[in-house]
């Protein structure tokens, strides 16, 4: 079980300075650092949980780091949800099998 992926990120933009980076320049380190973790997700055999946040439904934030934030854990998202069998989504209790 890997909770969550969310820190994971926050913990890539600080460890490679990337808070003041243009989005593209951010999303370029943090794609090759995505390769890490799909590579090791292609070759389990065993079941594997990811958790991550959803922070794309809400108000946009007013500050740059939290767009860039926002725009990167969203990338994330759907780079390791390509390798995934299933991807749920959890609201309000509520399990929505996408």
């Amino acid at each position: 079980m890997v909770d969550c992926l969310g820190t994971w990120l926050t913990a890539v933009i600080d460890a490679e300075a990337l808070w003041d980076a243009s989005t593209d320049d951010a999303a370029e380190v943090i794609t090759g650092r995505l390769g890490e973790i799909t590579r090791t997700l292609h070759g389990r055999t065993a079941d594997t949980v990811l958790v991550t946040n959803e922070v794309g439904l809400g108000v946009v934030p007013a500050h740059r780091s939290g767009r860039l934030f926002r725009d990167l854990l969203g990338l994330a998202n759907q780079r390791i949800a390509e390798f995934c069998d299933e991807v749920h989504l959890v609201i309000a209790g509520r399990v929505l099998k996408l």
